[in-house]
């Protein structure tokens, strides 16, 4: 997480000589360590809500309501080709998880009609949320989402305002782990999911905004 974020590229085996020429590199430059060093000491300072650990029964370096780039939350999950997700969900077949990755206000220049996809929070415990429009309610994806709990697998969900903002590819917030609760229609589903923690105030606002 800390190589993406720094040089902006993923690295499947960080064991490659150029990945620790880089590391040494930045830990020779006293200038650009001292002001990596500065700039994380300020974003910890300013940090504004508690944060805490997702409920998952493996390693996850990932906190819930925190905010990371999809190569940073994906890389975290040990899934070391981010680049090639060219949709908003991910089957983590080892680690038996969904990963939803959810953007709330979609343009029509952006997304297709196929994508654009009716999704926010009904209240800081609830999330409507519609699956891909190819997902029948009867497929192996649809009954995995449905009967996911007595399967043992887990639900993660990512959420950001909108696609891109002033940095670029706009980060996503990790709302955490949540439980199927119902669903209705097919081809899209639209599945009321139950999150594990609730959404705080702020975020809520956000994630609320496009009901009205």
């Amino acid at each position: 997480m800390f190589y993406v974020t720094v040089w902006q590229e993923v690295i499947e085996d960080f064991s490659a000589d150029a990945v620790w020429d880089r590391l040494y590199a930045l830990a020779d430059n006293p200038v650009m360590l001292g002001e990596l060093i500065e700039l994380l000491k300020y974003k910890l300072n300013h940090i504004d809500f508690i944060d805490a650990p997702a409920d998952l029964p493996y390693d996850c370096p990932l906190d819930v309501h925190c905010s990371y780039t999809r190569d940073q939350l994906l890389l975290a999950l040990d899934f070391m080709k981010p680049k090639t997700l060219r949709e908003g969900v991910k089957w983590l077949n080892d680690k038996q998880t969904d990963v939803l990755l959810i953007t709330l206000n979609k343009s029509d220049k952006e997304y297709s009609p196929t994508t654009m996809y009716n999704d926010y929070s009904i209240n800081s415990r609830l999330f409507h949320w519609q699956s891909q429009s190819t997902t029948n309610a009867d497929s192996p994806t649809g009954q995995r989402y449905i009967h996911h709990k007595a399967r043992g697998s887990h639900v993660l969900l990512f959420v950001r305002e909108t696609k891109s903002d002033a940095c670029g590819a706009a980060p996503y917030t990790f709302l955490g782990t949540a439980d199927y609760v119902s669903h209705t229609g097919s081809r899209p589903m639209n599945i009321v999911w139950q999150l594990h923690q609730e959404i705080p105030a702020k975020f809520l606002r956000k994630t609320q905004q496009v009901m009205g």
